[in-house]
């Protein structure tokens, strides 16, 4: 404890812990958890896939945060996830992630309940949420599609046949 108090403001972490908005109000939560001012901004989102209800979707990849004490903070860059989990171990910083989701709920989905969620602590504990299957059909373009495109790129006119689309792509290969 004696120690602690010789070393400068300015060469130890000072954990301010404040809303940083990322595109709209209730996004982001900055925390200075480095010394200089410097810690993490954290990107904050929702999950409204089931009906009825918004919770947080966790990201531990959060942003780096500069100048985190001064007037003009700013984020760039990706802080480490070891940073973000030992963020996640503070509880004034889930407080104010509450908080903030929270707003961001009633903002983006009025009717919906809003339903809180621990953020993870640790590695282990982060389950990515999962993204739909894609299918050959969605990565390929139709083939007419291309063509049509092609033809107006090229300044050449477009003909009846051009429009026409076939249900199944012939292009696709076989399994």
């Amino acid at each position: 404890m004696v120690l602690s108090g010789c070393v400068p403001a300015d060469h130890r972490a000072s954990w301010r812990v404040y809303p940083l908005a990322r595109q709209r109000p209730h996004d982001g939560l900055a925390v200075v958890n480095r010394p200089a001012g410097e810690g993490i901004h954290i990107w904050i989102d929702t999950d409204t896939s089931q009906p009825g209800v918004c919770r947080p979707r966790w990201n531990p990849d959060a942003a780096r945060l500069f100048e985190g004490n001064g007037d003009a903070p700013r984020s760039s860059g990706r802080a480490s996830r070891p940073e973000f989990y030992g963020a996640m171990r503070r509880g004034r910083v889930r407080w104010a992630l509450r908080r903030q989701i929270a707003a961001l709920c009633a903002d983006l989905a009025p009717t919906s309940r809003f339903e809180w969620r621990e953020p993870p602590r640790t590695a282990g504990e982060f389950r990515p949420a999962p993204l739909p299957m894609l299918e050959e059909r969605h990565l390929l373009s139709h083939p007419k599609a291309v063509r049509r495109a092609e033809k107006q790129l090229l300044g050449l006119p477009l003909l009846p046949e051009d429009f026409e689309e076939e249900e199944e792509p012939p292009y696709l290969p076989g399994p």
